[in-house]
Parts: C-alpha cells; sequence; structure tokens
C-alpha cells in the first residue's frame, strides 16, 4: 500500500510530496507513485505493462532525483502511467533499478490531474528516523 501525502507548507504553484516507507525503496517507490496519483489516480492504473531501468548518481538527493526524472520522461515521451512500482537500490554505488507497471494514459478511462513538468531539488529531503524512511520533493507544475 502506497504511503504519501501532500503537504500545504511547501511553496505555491508547486506540487509537494511527502512519502513514507519502513524501507529506502518503499519510500522512493511512495515518492513516485504520489507524484503519479497526483497525475491520474492510481485506482484507474492497471498493471498491463512493465519497464524496467536503471539509473545511477552522486549522491542520495541525486539518485531520488534522477529516478522520479527518469519517470517523467518515460511519461512525456511513451505517456506511460505507473500505479504500481519497485525498487531496488544499492547504496554503496547510489544505483537504482526499478520495474514499473502500468499503462498508456487513456483519456476514456483515466482522469487527468495535475501537469508535472519536472522534479527539484527545492526542499528535497530524505530522511531516515525510528519509524522507517521519509523524503520530501516538490514538483514544478
Amino acid at each position: 500500500m502506497a504511503r504519501f501525502r501532500y503537504p500545504d507548507d511547501g511553496p505555491p504553484a508547486d506540487l509537494t510530496i511527502e512519502a513514507y516507507g519502513s524501507t529506502l525503496e518503499e519510500v522512493f517507490a511512495n515518492a513516485a507513485l504520489a507524484a503519479f496519483n497526483a497525475m491520474t489516480p492510481l485506482e484507474a492504473i492497471k498493471p498491463k505493462e512493465t519497464k524496467i531501468f536503471e539509473v545511477c548518481s552522486e549522491d542520495l538527493e541525486g539518485l531520488l532525483f534522477d529516478f522520479l526524472n527518469e519517470l517523467l520522461y518515460i511519461h512525456d515521451v511513451e505517456f506511460l502511467v505507473f500505479s504500481e512500482i519497485d525498487v531496488q537500490v544499492n547504496l554503496e554505488a547510489f544505483k537504482l533499478k526499478a520495474v514499473c507497471r502500468g499503462e498508456r494514459f487513456d483519456p476514456e478511462r483515466h482522469r487527468s490531474g495535475i501537469v508535472v513538468k519536472a522534479v527539484t531539488y527545492h526542499e528535497m529531503r530524505i530522511e531516515r528516523g525510528e519509524q522507517g524512511w521519509r523524503a520530501r520533493v516538490v514538483f514544478d507544475i
């Protein structure tokens, strides 16, 4: 079950999300699902197609940024929306492998929500606490 929320204390005219997970992989997946849910409600997206990709970066925030950026690129180019995302993170190498399941956006079946233009580093945080992991990401809309 995806765990995320849309706090209203972020920059105006942007989409701020907070994602939660007991593992780093869960928090990355939930951050991505929060973005897709804002674009079109997750419950309408069927896991018909699978997309697998890898990204690597120089640090943890960069890895989250590059992961979300790749998902936005796939969405923009292939019109795919995802409702299931599994992530494997290699923290030593700052490398990520994602297996994403969803389908092409269909205006007949999917409700169009927010148009997410880009991921930003503004206010980005990834923290580990007693309850697990938490990430905060601001998207330009």
